[in-house]
C-alpha cells in the first residue's frame, strides 16, 4: 500500500519511518523545502533512538520526501495528517494547519482516499475536516475521515510505534477499518518482531498488539483523556512526595506500595520537578477547553496543572535550603531537555528552573547530551554551556540534576566530587541511591526522600559550614 504522511515533525517523521519499516511505500510531505532537502540528504532533525537507522534503511526506497502534497496524494490510498496543533492563548488547539491541509487535500482527491488524523485534535475535528473538504470541492463519496491517535513518548517513539500498548482506530465504515487493519497487520499478527532486522522489542512489549476499533469521536477523546490521566498521575505523586518530605517519609517506599496495586500500576509514579514537553501541557489545556465548551467544568485538570507549575518553585526552595543564599552561587545544571533521551526543550521544567535561578542571581553552568543546540539562542549570554557534566561541575557550589539521562546516572562520582567546590548534589529526578551518595561523601537532596549526609568527619563539617 502507498501512503502519504503530511508533516515531518516529531510525529510525522517517526510515523513515516515506522510505516516504511512495516512494509508500506511512504511519501512524507512538508511545505518546508529546506527541511525536505535536509531529509533527502539523510540528515535527522530530531534526537530519537533508532530513527537514524530507519531513515538510512528506507530513504530512497520505501520512504521518499517531497514538498508537493498534490503529487503525493494522487498516488496514495491513505493520507495521514500529522501537522502541529499548538495551544492558543486561551488553551484551545490551533487547528489552522489542519484546516490548510484539508483545503489542499480537497483539490487533490482524484479517487477514493482515506484521510487519517494522526495529530492530536479536539473531539469532532474529523467532522470539521470532512466539512471543509466538501466545501472546497471534494466529492462527498471520494474520501473518508478517520482518527488514529499517536501514543508516542519522546526518547522511545520508534519502539512505541512498533511495539505499542494498543492501536486505536476511529472509523465510520468497514472500508476504512479494513485499510487501517491492513497497514498495521505486521503488528497485530506479531509478524514484525520475527523479521531479521526488526528493531528490538522493549521489555514487557505486548506482542501481538491489540487493535481497538472505535468511532472517530471516541478515538479523538481517547488521546486527550489518556494524556490527562498520565499527567494527573505525575502531579499526584509529586504532591505525595511533598507530603513525604514534610513528615520524613520515603516516596520510593510509598510508590512501591502504591504501584503494587494492579488497579494503579507503577508506571508514571516517578516524582520529580514536573512534566513538560510538547504533549502534556498542551493537551491538558486543550482537554480543559473541550470540557468547558461542552458545558462541563473539569476542575480536576486545573489542579493537575497547578501542582505541576508549583513543583519547580518547590524545588527552588529545596535548593535554597541546601545553599542558604543563592545570589552569586555557581550552580552546575545537568539536563536541559524536558526528559532524558530527547533534545526537546518545549515546556521543559529544567529550563523553567534555570530561569528561576537566574532571577535569584545565580551563575549557571549547564550541560545536556543533546539539547544544548536548541537552548543557545535564548540562553547563550546568560548561561555557560559546558562540554561535559564534569566541566559543568568545576568549582560549582552544587550540582542540580534536572533531566533523567542515563548518562547522568552513570557518572564517575569521585571525579564529580573532586570537581565541585562543595560536595552538594540536589537531585530533581531521584537518579541516585541516598545511602550510596552519603557513603561517597556527598550532601544529597532529592524529591520526596530524607536528605542524606556523609559522616561528620572534620573535613565534612568544614565543608558544611562553608556551604551555608
Amino acid at each position: 500500500m502507498q501512503v502519504t504522511v503530511v508533516g515531518s515533525g516529531y510525529v510525522g517523521l517517526v510515523a513515516s519511518a515506522c510505516l516504511a519499516e512495516l512494509g508500506q511505500q511512504v511519501i512524507c510531505v512538508d511545505s518546508d523545502r529546506a527541511k525536505i532537502d535536509a531529509l533527502q540528504r539523510g540528515e535527522t532533525p530530531i534526537h530519537e533512538r533508532f530513527l537514524p537507522e530507519l531513515l538510512a534503511r528506507h530513504c530512497g526506497t520505501r520512504l521518499k520526501f517531497t514538498s508537493s502534497l498534490a503529487d503525493a496524494v494522487k498516488s496514495s490510498s491513505v493520507i495521514f495528517v500529522a501537522v502541529g496543533t499548538p495551544s492558543t492563548e486561551s488553551g484551545d488547539c490551533d487547528l489552522s494547519a489542519v484546516e490548510a491541509v484539508a483545503r489542499e487535500l480537497s483539490r487533490s482527491v482524484n479517487e477514493y482516499k482515506l484521510v487519517v488524523q494522526k495529530s492530536t485534535v479536539p473531539v469532532c475535528t474529523s467532522e470539521w475536516v470532512r466539512r471543509i473538504m466538501v466545501l472546497n470541492g471534494a466529492p462527498e463519496t471520494s474520501f473518508e475521515i478517520a482518527s488514529n491517535p499517536e501514543f508516542l513518548r519522546e526518547g522511545t517513539a520508534v519502539t512505541d510505534f512498533l511495539y505499542p500498548d494498543r492501536i486505536v482506530v476511529g472509523v465510520n465504515s468497514k472500508r476504512a477499518a479494513s485499510l487501517l487493519r491492513d497497514i498495521y497487520r505486521p503488528l497485530t499478527n506479531g509478524s514484525y518482531v520475527r523479521q531479521k532486522n526488526a528493531i528490538p522489542e522493549p521489555d514487557e512489549a505486548r506482542i501481538p498488539t491489540r487493535l481497538i476499533e472505535t468511532g472517530a469521536r471516541s478515538a479523538e477523546l481517547i488521546k486527550h483523556a489518556s494524556n490527562a490521566f498520565l499527567a494527573m498521575k505525575i502531579s499526584f505523586i509529586n504532591a505525595v512526595a511533598n507530603i513525604c518530605e514534610a513528615v520524613d517519609a520515603d516516596i520510593e517506599q510509598v510508590c512501591a506500595g502504591i504501584g503494587a496495586d494492579a488497579r494503579i500500576g507503577d508506571r508514571f509514579l516517578s516524582p520529580g520537578i514536573g512534566y513538560g514537553g510538547s504533549c502534556f501541557p498542551k493537551d491538558l489545556k486543550a482537554f480543559r477547553a473541550i470540557a468547558r465548551e461542552s458545558g462541563y467544568d473539569f476542575r480536576l485538570l486545573d489542579e493537575v496543572i497547578r501542582i505541576n507549575e508549583e513543583q519547580c518553585r518547590h524545588f527552588l526552595r529545596k535548593v535554597r535550603n541546601a545553599l542558604w543564599t543563592l545570589k552569586g552561587k555557581r550552580l552546575a545544571v545537568l539536563g536541559l531537555a524536558f526528559k532524558g533521551g530527547t533534545d526537546d526543550v518545549r515546556e521543559s521544567p529544567a529550563i523553567a528552573m534555570i530561569e528561576l535561578l537566574l532571577r535569584e542571581g545565580c551563575e549557571v553552568a549547564a550541560y545536556d547530551p543533546a539539547a544544548m543546540p536548541k537552548c543557545r539562542e535564548w540562553l547563550q549570554e546568560r548561561v555557560i554551556f559546558a562540554e561535559s557534566a564534569y566541566d559543568a561541575a568545576e568549582s560549582a557550589d552544587a550540582i542540580l540534576l534536572l533531566s533523567d539521562w542515563e548518562e547522568f546516572a552513570a557518572l564517575d562520582l569521585q571525579r564529580l566530587r573532586r570537581a565541585l567546590k562543595y560536595p552538594i548534589v540536589i537531585d530533581g529526578r531521584n537518579l541516585y541511591d541516598r545511602e550510596m551518595m552519603a557513603q561517597r561523601g556527598f550532601m544529597y537532596y532529592s524529591v520526596g526522600r530524607p536528605d542524606a549526609f556523609p559522616r561528620e568527619s572534620p573535613e565534612h563539617v568544614s565543608q558544611l559550614k562553608k556551604a551555608s
